[in-house]
């Protein structure tokens, strides 16, 4: 098979064994990798995978095809599904395991499949299981227009929740608005509260103000720190005012029951929904595997609204 390899700093495309599955594994044939942050940091040195899992192939989601199964996994060969995996998604073939895979419903294209495990478990996992979103509350969502952001923005609204947005570009905003945002702003204008909970995908720069902005019993949900940085200031005796709680979430490092149960619960969410058209995917640009370096660069430069996706069988 091929993959996207990084070599000091730089990707290429190399060939690799086939992997084989054993246990609950499952083989799929990757037709869509979405890219991540993470995908990112990876590159820079600064997120290895766990152990076991190649360091130098990047992708933590894919949907495709089941070309061979484990003697354990409940899958079958043709069954179409898509998955958060702890790397090497960006290849024409991985390793997924079946307790942590989704059924792509009809109503999802393997390009848009592609897209949703990470970004999706992630802001589900965050909104509701770390931070109890309920209806009617309060939610700020910053850097609402990457995946996650935009994922969030949907996920509340399902919910009955009132999502403001942050967003830098002012030329993105009417889309988060008509994904479900109430108002969208830019970071500077979206820090009058109150807010029962705030999740953070931009960085820790502007806690303080968050912090300032929350109800009592508000919560405050860290993802991402690549835009503003991971250190701040804390305000103990606001934080004990507020009756604050601040969280952070990563998937990466859970175990595969942990990342099993949170898919349990966003296909719960949102099967139905996905059914009918009311949440949605949205994907920015898609690229072939041979244009990795292309697709890594559209990422960093920021400016877009929602995923990017590679194609590993574009070019089959």
């Amino acid at each position: 098979m091929r993959a996207v390899v990084i070599k000091e700093g730089s990707l290429a495309l190399e060939e690799r064994p086939d992997p084989v599955p054993t246990g609950a594994e499952l083989l799929v044939r990757v037709e869509a990798a979405g890219l991540n942050g993470a995908d990112l940091l990876q590159r820079a040195g600064h997120y290895p995978p766990p152990p076991g899992v190649p360091a130098d192939v990047p992708g933590l989601e894919c949907a495709g095809t089941v070309v061979a199964a484990g003697p354990e996994a409940r899958r079958k060969v043709g069954d179409r599904v898509m998955a958060i995996v702890p790397g090497a998604a960006q290849a024409e073939l991985c390793l997924v395991e079946d307790a942590v895979a989704m059924s792509v419903p009809d109503s999802l294209s393997l390009l848009e499949a592609g897209g949703f495990p990470e970004t999706f478990t992630t802001a589900h996992d965050a909104l509701f299981t770390q931070c109890g979103l309920a209806p009617g509350e309060r939610l700020l969502v910053t850097g609402a227009a990457g995946g996650v952001g935009v994922a969030a923005v949907q996920l509340a609204r399902l919910k009955g929740a009132e999502v403001v947005a942050s967003v830098r570009r002012p030329e993105l905003r009417r889309a988060l608005a008509e994904l479900g945002a109430k108002a969208v702003a830019p970071a500077q204008e979206a820090t009058a509260g109150p807010y029962d909970v705030v999740l953070e995908l931009v960085g820790a720069a502007d806690f303080p103000a968050h912090l300032a902005a929350l109800s009592t019993g508000g919560r405050i949900c860290f993802i991402g720190v690549a835009g503003s940085g991971p250190k701040t200031e804390l305000d103990a005796r606001q934080l004990m005012g507020k009756r604050a709680v601040v969280r952070g979430s990563t998937l990466r490092a859970r175990t595969v029951a942990e990342k099993a149960a949170a898919a349990r619960a966003l296909e719960a969410d949102t099967a139905l929904p996905l059914a009918e058209g009311r949440l949605k995917v949205i994907v920015s640009d898609s690229y072939a595997l041979e244009e990795c370096e292309r697709a890594y660069g559209r990422f960093a430069e920021g400016g877009k609204l929602g995923k990017i996706v590679l194609l590993p069988g574009a070019s089959r």
